[in-house]
C-alpha cells in the first residue's frame, strides 16, 4: 500500500474509535480504496479512495485522497459551496459527497458527517 496521508489516517482512526469499523480494502486492482462498513447492517458509511486531481476537476496534477459519505441531499448541496468538498467521485450523487482528505476540509466537520453517515445507513426504525 502507498503512503497514507494524514487526513486519511485520523478519518480511518476515527471510524475505529468511534465505531469499531476496520477498513475493508476489497480490490486487487485499487489497492488503496477502503470501504468502511456498518457491522449491524454491512452498508457502507464511507469510501476512501485516491484519485486524480483531473477526474475531480481539481487544478493541478496528481492524486488526492478523497472520502465519499453519504449524506443529506439539501446538506450536499450546502457542503458544495465549502472549500474541501466535491461531488461523489464514484457512488450516487445526490445521496453522497466526496470530501477531500488534503486537509482543506475541517475535520471537526469531517467528523461529524462521519457521524451522520453512520446514522443514515443504520437500521430503519418500524413504524407502529
Amino acid at each position: 500500500m502507498s503512503k497514507i496521508g494524514a487526513t486519511r489516517q485520523r478519518v480511518l482512526q476515527y471510524a475505529a474509535d468511534q465505531y469499531g469499523t476496520l477498513a475493508e480494502y476489497l480490490w486487487a486492482d485499487v489497492p488503496n480504496y477502503a470501504v468502511l462498513r456498518r457491522t449491524d447492517t454491512r452498508k457502507w458509511y464511507g469510501v476512501i479512495m485516491d484519485v486524480p486531481r483531473c477526474r475531480l476537476g481539481l487544478q493541478g496534477d496528481g492524486i488526492v485522497d478523497i472520502l465519499d459519505i453519504k449524506c443529506d441531499p439539501f446538506a450536499r448541496e450546502v457542503l458544495l459551496e465549502q472549500v474541501g468538498f466535491v461531488p461523489c467521485y464514484h457512488l450516487n450523487k445526490l445521496h453522497w459527497i466526496g470530501v477531500l482528505l488534503d486537509g482543506s476540509a475541517d475535520m471537526a466537520l469531517v467528523s461529524q458527517l462521519i457521524d451522520d453517515s453512520y446514522t443514515i445507513v443504520g437500521p430503519k426504525s418500524r413504524k407502529k
